[in-house]
């Protein structure tokens, strides 16, 4: 692996990646649910705002800290989760994790990540957040939330938007089985939970709550009508249900439904940190980034996460800067305005325009 020092741009660490990942692990990585428009449609919602720069403002001491759920991140964003992540590096969820803390922001680990949550939780220290396929009853949900809270996660998150598995034709055609996929057992319970399981939660813990894969102002208000804390915005990267909304052009109408009752997350093509400081202008919270801190994963391991998260500090201070604010919570929806996107979009492409990944070179 390379010496993930030595990277000075996201453009190398996804090159790197691509050059150490498989060819079956990088289409799971990258692909979506069957044309993939739901994907395109996170980076286009992205690309259709605008920054609008602001003058003659000390900039000199720039402070991107932010607090979510109590815990104080070094950056607006935390590591989302991702499963069957052993496939791109051995450290797997464990990188991700020690990644995140290493360098200062809150991760999610994913139930399908290996090595576990107990190995996670014995490893790092820092802030961190389980995330939970629903496969099983409720005493086997009970077992996960009680061994989240022995582990010191300080969240807990149901992910609620995979009721049938999406169908993602890159792996069909290959032919080509993700890991967590191969040993998956409990597809009825996740396709059999409602509203009466978070009644359950909110009922019997108090771990916060957060639920991913809300997508609708509908959903968001039942939601908050249930107690959680978390409305996680997100369409699962694209994976589940193909033509839907970006997530960027979903999060106006949840924070308008939801109306500072509960904190709004969001993640679906966030890949540099321009796109992050537009998700925070419009009002989340936070951003989540995935596929990016799988490509670190892929490029260097841990230590490609971290050098993920430290090229995204450069970008978000340099564009605070020239924005004209010095702290995220200056950060509003006059800094941002509706255009046209330069680039028809792609995965990778309009975040990462000086790549041909198909020639293996810039």
């Amino acid at each position: 692996m390379p010496d993930a020092s030595e990277f000075q741009t996201l453009h190398e660490v996804v090159k790197a990646a691509r050059a150490n990942v498989p060819d079956g692990p990088w289409d799971y990585l990258v692909g979506a649910a069957e044309t993939e428009t739901t994907v395109l449609r996170n980076r286009f919602a992205i690309d259709s705002l605008a920054l609008r720069p602001r003058v003659l403002h000390d900039v000199r001491m720039i402070d991107c800290t932010s607090k979510f759920l109590g815990q104080t991140m070094r950056l607006p964003v935390f590591v989302a989760p991702m499963g069957s992540v052993q496939m791109l590096d051995a450290s797997a969820g464990l990188g991700l994790a020690k990644g995140a803390e290493q360098f200062g922001v809150t991760s999610f680990l994913s139930s399908t990540a290996s090595p576990g949550l107990e190995a996670v939780a014995a490893a790092c220290k820092g802030p961190k957040i389980f995330q939970l396929y629903v496969r099983g009853d409720l005493a086997w949900v009970e077992d996960y939330v009680r061994r989240a809270i022995a582990g010191g996660f300080h969240a807990f998150c149901i992910t609620v938007d995979t009721a049938l598995y999406g169908r993602r034709e890159r792996d069909v055609i290959k032919r080509f089985v993700p890991i967590a996929r191969r040993a998956m057992t409990g597809a009825d319970f996740q396709a059999s939970i409602s509203w009466d399981l978070v009644k359950w939660f909110k009922d019997k813990f108090q771990l916060p709550l957060i639920l991913k894969g809300i997508a609708t102002a509908e959903d968001a208000i039942t939601a908050v009508e249930h107690g959680v804390e978390v409305i996680y915005v997100s369409n699962h990267g694209g994976r589940q249900l193909d033509q839907g909304v970006g997530s960027l052009d979903v999060l106006p109408e949840v924070l308008d439904a939801v109306r500072g009752k509960a904190d709004v997350i969001v993640d679906g093509g966030f890949m540099r940190g321009t796109d992050v400081l537009k998700g925070i202008a419009l009002g989340a919270k936070a951003v989540g980034l995935g596929r990016v801190c799988g490509f670190g994963l892929g490029a260097a391991g841990e230590a490609g996460v971290r050098r993920v998260l430290e090229l995204m500090e450069i970008e978000i201070r340099t564009a605070m800067g020239l924005l004209g604010v010095t702290r995220v919570d200056q950060i509003n929806q006059r800094h941002v305005r509706a255009a046209p996107p330069i680039r028809i979009p792609n995965t990778l492409k309009s975040a990462f325009p000086h790549l041909d990944l198909n020639e293996g070179r810039y």
